[in-house]
């Protein structure tokens, strides 16, 4: 089986060491490809070539017409390689293809969009007082560390990747040790379309054994995670004594909350969409049903018909609708919550334990459990298709247990009255609101949240600036000398 390496400098590049990661399927349980782990002088080079290409300016001064083609290649490379990319997904974390199809026939617009912000992005001159100009410019703000997760290693990579090199910034980028391999492809099609050498880098390995040394150096200007609460308090850490920048995306516990004037049909097909898409692996996953009292009995009653109409099986097949979690031990680990949760009084709706009509792989139930909102299986980030269900009385109520959590990323309110879902909307605390709807994504989108959700957005103008920082000219244009020293000298301000 072929061993992939790491990339660096503009080529792939191998230690020949025995530390090797191998890639399991969750499906057929089969390892699929063997990834070295890289060693801390590779990590030290990934860094110093990083470093270099942005301080000589091969790239970071290079015309945006100029980078924007780079991307806009790129792009061209992703739509005629994605086939090839979608099945390497597939084989990495087990999710069905027709899941893949969708969301990787996106990754080109992330590409798409940043070469044409870049194009068209201008300075701003402010208001300054007396005679004077003062001009202001976005520049990139050095070399940038990305540490992505597994759940979608390619989507979440590329939102960074691409936002971080249309400003001009040098990326050294780790991915999840579960899912390593599609984004060497993408450093291969950067590489095809003119990207210099040094600007892109990939380093492989685990967290706990390369983090510190990723995040403590002297070459970063910001670190970019996606990942659990735990780790991003750490990368908070680092970059505070560092004296950087830094944004995180974490945990999500988002509420979907049901009003009794919704259309209950469409509003069921968009609640299993929103938690059970990708068997629940997502921080924005909808995980906590907000029910309004006076439907609840015929909501339910319909959620559960269509649990059970959702086929589990092989994600190779386009018929599947939810394919495995990510390994054994989060299945377990979801049981045991489930378990759990039965014990504190949570009521199985439907589902509630693994699945096992098919041999191989790392299947759950589709789940629903009545609970309480301050249940742990309600409060808690689980990352598997589970859905927990809790009643409300009033609009009041259901805004109250929407906010009563840690987390703040994402919501979504359903309901035909546009009034009652913009009000709502305005009173719910976290980044990104759908009405009538859940989980959709676009590049020019602000997505990010509040509370212990996170720090920074990716997507849009907002993260196009939060990865440049702003340099400010400041022309005196006056005819007249002032003598600071003299005795005329006005007053300084």
């Amino acid at each position: 089986m072929k061993i992939y390496g790491c990339f660096i400098n503009g080529r792939h590049e191998f230690n020949n060491s025995n530390n090797i990661i191998s890639v399991i399927n969750p499906f057929d349980e089969k390892i699929k490809y063997k990834v070295e782990e890289s060693n801390f002088s590779q990590i030290e080079s990934a860094l110093e070539f990083g470093y270099k290409s942005f301080k000589s300016g091969v790239w970071s001064k290079l015309d945006v017409r100029e980078r924007s083609e780079v991307l806009n290649n790129t792009a061209t490379l992703i739509d005629k390689n994605i086939e090839e990319l979608i099945k390497i997904e597939v084989n990495q974390i087990g999710r069905p293809i027709r899941e893949m199809r969708a969301q990787l026939g996106r990754l080109s617009e992330w590409f798409k969009y940043f070469a044409s912000l870049i194009r068209v992005f201008e300075g701003s001159v402010t208001p300054f007082k007396g005679d004077y100009i003062n001009y202001v410019e976005r520049v990139p703000l050095g070399l940038v560390v990305q540490i992505t997760p597994w759940n979608h290693p390619l989507l979440i990579s590329i939102k960074k990747l691409s936002c971080a090199l249309a400003a001009g910034n040098s990326v050294v980028l780790k991915p999840s040790e579960l899912s390593p391999v599609s984004i060497l492809r993408i450093a291969d099609f950067l590489n095809e379309s003119g990207l210099p050498k040094g600007v892109f880098n990939i380093v492989q390995g685990y967290g706990s054994k390369i983090g510190e040394k990723l995040c403590v150096n002297n070459y970063v200007s910001k670190i970019d995670l996606t990942g659990g609460d735990k780790a991003g308090k750490i990368i908070g850490e680092h970059a505070g004594k560092n004296g950087i920048y830094y944004s995180t995306e974490l945990g999500g516990k988002s509420p979907m909350l049901v009003f009794e004037d919704c259309e209950i049909e469409k509003a069921v097909s968009g609640i299993t969409f929103g938690c059970f898409i990708a068997s629940g692996q997502t921080c924005i996953a909808g995980t906590r049903l907000l029910i309004q009292k006076s439907i609840s009995e015929k909501f339910l009653s319909s959620l559960k018909k269509k649990m059970l109409s959702l086929k589990i099986g092989d994600p190779y097949s386009l018929e599947t609708n939810i394919g495995p979690v990510i390994s054994r031990d989060s299945l377990l680990r979801i049981d045991n919550k489930i378990k759990e949760a039965v014990k504190e009084g949570g009521e199985i709706i439907v589902g509630g334990k693994i699945h096992t009509k098919i041999k191989s792989g790392f299947f759950y139930e589709p789940t629903v459990i009545m609970t309480k909102n301050i249940a742990n299986i309600a409060q808690e980030e689980l990352f598997g298709p589970v859905l927990s269900c809790i009643i409300f009385d009033t609009e009041e109520d259901a805004i109250r247990l929407a906010n009563d959590t840690k987390y703040g990323l994402a919501a979504s309110i359903w309901t035909e009255n546009l009034a009652r879902g913009h009000s709502v909307a305005s009173k719910l605390d976290c980044g990104i609101i759908w009405i009538n709807d859940h989980h959709k994504n676009d590049p020019s989108s602000p997505w990010g949240g509040f509370k212990n959700s996170g720090i920074g957005r990716e997507n849009g103008y907002e993260a196009y600036m939060q990865y440049t920082h702003t340099r400010s000219i400041i022309a005196n244009y006056s005819r007249k000398y002032d003598d600071w020293f003299s005795d005329q000298a006005s007053r300084y301000s």
